[in-house]
């Protein structure tokens, strides 16, 4: 679903940056674009609104593993009101964070396929948020002997890599149950 009125949406993401970078002594520059292009093997992650920082503390947002980037995107998609099935339409990135993560989830993914190879046996990978492991699924998309399947709940949610031919392992539900696939 559509953001109905982008540039409302992108001033309305600028007044909260304003007053949270203010209050907090934050000494940062943004820029806003919205429809914003990107590169070409970047064709599948399309946000409509893309925010990107600079400055002398830019930095500090990557710290943590960019704890404090995606907070403050997560504010800003609250204040927009984004179901959390559209948030990928809105995107924060600070010096090029964004581009360098996705190459390394791409090169982990290539890696953790070269291991499910060599071993015979399925790789998990640790929790990460819903966008990184569509990273992952879509790095071994084309790989023809393997299979990938995101599995937990929540903040423990994580990408697992099986070779072609060997079952997925029981999940458990969250009421402590166990989900087995038949086919």
């Amino acid at each position: 679903m559509p953001i109905e009125d982008k540039i409302a949406a992108a001033r309305r993401i600028d007044a909260l940056l304003k007053v949270i970078l203010y209050q907090a002594q934050l000494r940062l520059r943004y820029r806003i674009t919205v429809d914003p292009p990107l590169p070409e093997e970047r064709d599948w992650e399309r946000p409509v609104i893309l925010v990107e920082f600079a400055g002398g503390d830019a930095e500090m947002l990557l710290e943590r593993n960019a704890e404090l980037l995606r907070s403050l995107e997560h504010l800003c998609q609250e204040a927009v009101r984004l179901r959390p099935d559209e948030h990928e339409k809105i995107s924060f990135d600070a010096l090029g964070h964004r581009a360098m993560r996705i190459e390394e989830l791409r090169l982990l993914a290539r890696a953790a396929a070269e291991r499910v190879r060599k071993t015979g046996l399925p790789y998990s990978f640790n929790p990460m948020t819903s966008r990184e492991r569509r990273i992952i699924h879509l790095a071994l998309r084309e790989e023809p002997d393997l299979k990938t399947e995101s599995q937990g709940l929540a903040a423990h949610r994580c990408v697992v890599v099986y070779p072609k031919t060997a079952s997925p392992a029981p999940r458990r539900t969250s009421t402590g149950g166990i989900i087995i696939k038949r086919r």
